[in-house]
């Protein structure tokens, strides 16, 4: 005799429909997000011509005391986010799409992105996008970072960079900035499609700023020894 599931077993939906958000958590870590962009868009746009006075004034700030107080405070924001989110990984694991829904499931990468914890985290973010709890660019984006770092060629061109160097004639200080040198760069808008990129690397370099002209990395190496005196 064949032993019958009880009904309401046979017409329960999977368990993977029963997944519910953990709100809570969801909830800190928009508010984790929030305070991590805090004053890094204050010195995107309180900082320009005509600007900075007025930002002081609103913080009761002395004149030319801006910049040192935005970046004291995000430092200090950033480590205190940083010590959360890794008390929340060592209990979640990473805060992914099913846990904490998207965008939220973007908020832990960007903590760790600001640290010095990249090479800690990228294999956890790297599991996290390839089984899509996190956009795979966003791990392409961290990974660029780290070989940047690590004074390798960067994979999808998110990185740039810049240098005061004195110029060589004159010896009066400029800037010079360029997108981190790509490894096999004429493959690197097919890459970025793949890693799911809306934007090419002329199109990201235009938007940062830095028109993109592929460079050399024993150029990008001089350069960094230029701007060291060395």
């Amino acid at each position: 005799m064949k032993h019958l599931l009880p009904l309401a077993l046979l017409l329960a939906p999977p368990a993977f429909a029963q997944t519910k958000l953990n709100l809570p958590l969801k909830r800190e870590l928009d508010s984790i997000y929030v305070q991590d962009q805090r004053y890094r868009e204050m010195m995107m746009t309180g900082m320009g011509p005509g600007k900075a006075e007025a930002t002081e004034a609103a913080l009761h700030l002395a004149k030319g005391e801006l910049g040192n107080y935005l970046s004291t405070n995000m430092i200090r924001t950033d480590s205190s986010d940083m010590r959360r989110v890794a008390a929340i990984v060592r209990r979640y694991g990473y805060p992914g799409k099913s846990l904490v829904g998207t965008p939220t499931n973007e908020a832990v990468w960007w903590v760790i992105q600001h640290s010095n914890k990249i090479p800690q985290y990228l294999p956890l973010l790297k599991a996290a996008a390839e089984t899509g709890e996190l956009p795979f660019y966003r791990y392409a984006q961290m990974l660029d970072r780290q070989l940047m770092n690590d004074g390798q060629e960067q994979l999808y061109g998110t990185q740039g960079k810049g240098y005061t160097v004195p110029n060589p004639a004159t010896g009066a200080p400029e800037n010079i900035r360029f997108i981190w040198p790509i490894k096999e760069a004429a493959r690197v808008n097919e890459r970025r499609k793949q890693a799911g990129f809306p934007t090419t690397v002329e199109e990201n370099g235009a938007a940062i700023g830095i028109p993109y002209q592929p460079v050399t990395l024993d150029y990008a190496k001089q350069v960094q020894r230029r701007a060291q005196g060395r």
